[in-house]
């Protein structure tokens, strides 16, 4: 029997010291044994390295940020739509999600499938939400206070000890030592991700994560767990290692099957020295470092296709302990013609 031939169009192509999950996504499909891919690339900027790197994507369009509003984001996936027939769409933004998730239905009625998380899953795991989520969830997570202003620092500082995490509700986490470092990351936050600013108390302890994918009714179709081994000054894994962790495991499970989780997520948790874990956040959709979880045996990319297509997907559970993976830099020497092409048409 032949590959199945299918059109994906995927978002998150940015591949520098804050990496999307766009190139290993596709990386992971590619490496599929039922699908044949023609991949369309969706950038946001035009010098995402995801454009330039060869045997990518077949084709590449440019598509406005969700800031300019939902509509003209999704006329332009439907302008895409009518040359390049997507059968599957993956967006890789905690931004973005919202705009698809919204229009998923008159997405799937042109023949696009996602698979998304509900928006009440979306909205209850949000930053600011959390300490609710983990009462809900029967989960520990670390005090927190949503911050509107600058003069609730001193109602923080009665609530907590320093050092603090000042968080975004999309992106950003600061560690804070003193209220000046508060008010500092608090500015520089709210300037970019608006209100409020989430100050989350600091637990001390190991940066562990899982990537996993829930198929909708509460199963778990696969998980991996990690701990980050080498992190950016953006607080980014730069390389990380498989653990055999059934605690890591369980509480996934857990989450998958209580809010019965559709997509992929990422589970940040911190373990500490007693063994304990706190759940610090949940990124809704798969993370940069998803091409760990293929390496270790678990293609997590190909199962959520397959799901988007309605396929049936059976669990995995088996994956290689003490598999790591290396970030690295890359210079690529390109021509200035695909520059100006995304620059001026919009499209290669």
């Amino acid at each position: 029997m032949g590959k199945q031939r299918i059109r994906l169009a995927v978002t998150g192509l940015n591949n520098t010291d804050s990496p999307g999950p766009g190139v290993p996504f596709i990386r992971g499909v590619k490496e599929s044994d039922i699908f044949d891919v023609h991949i369309i690339g969706l950038v946001y900027e035009n010098l995402e390295p995801g454009i330039y790197m060869e045997g990518l994507c077949d084709r590449i369009f440019q598509i406005p940020y969700p800031s300019s509003g939902s509509d003209e984001l999704i006329e332009r996936i439907e302008y895409i739509h009518q040359q390049e027939k997507i059968d599957v769409l993956v967006p890789n933004f905690d931004a973005e999600l919202f705009s698809f998730m919204k229009n998923e239905e008159r997405l799937r009625k042109q023949g696009i499938q996602t698979f998304l998380p509900t928006l009440t899953q979306f909205q209850e795991r949000e930053k600011h939400r959390l300490p609710e989520y983990g009462k809900k969830y029967g989960i520990r997570v670390p005090a927190s206070l949503n911050l509107g202003s600058l003069g609730q620092i001193t109602e923080m500082e009665d609530k907590f000890d320093y050092p603090v995490m000042v968080k975004g509700q999309f992106y950003d986490a600061i560690q804070a030592g003193n209220k000046e470092q508060v008010k500092q990351a608090f500015m520089k936050i709210s300037a970019k991700w608006g209100l409020p600013v989430i100050v989350q108390e600091f637990v001390s302890g190991t940066e562990v994560n899982v990537v996993a994918l829930g198929d909708g009714k509460g199963n778990t179709v696969g998980a991996v767990p990690m701990r980050k081994q080498y992190i950016t000054d953006k607080g980014k894994a730069w390389g990380g290692i498989t653990l055999a962790d059934e605690k890591m495991l369980e509480l996934t499970r857990s989450v998958i099957g209580q809010t019965k989780w559709r997509g992929g997520m990422e589970l940040e948790l911190i373990k500490t020295r007693a063994g304990e874990y706190y759940l610090v956040e949940i990124n809704p959709r798969i993370p940069a470092w998803v091409y760990l979880a293929v390496g270790a045996g678990q293609n997590i990319p190909e199962a959520l296709v397959k799901l988007a297509l309605g396929m049936e997907v059976k669990p995995m559970q088996a994956y290689k302990i003490g598999k790591m993976f290396v970030r690295y830099s890359y210079d690529m020497i390109v021509d200035l013609e695909k520059f100006a092409a995304i620059s001026m048409n919009k499209e290669i």
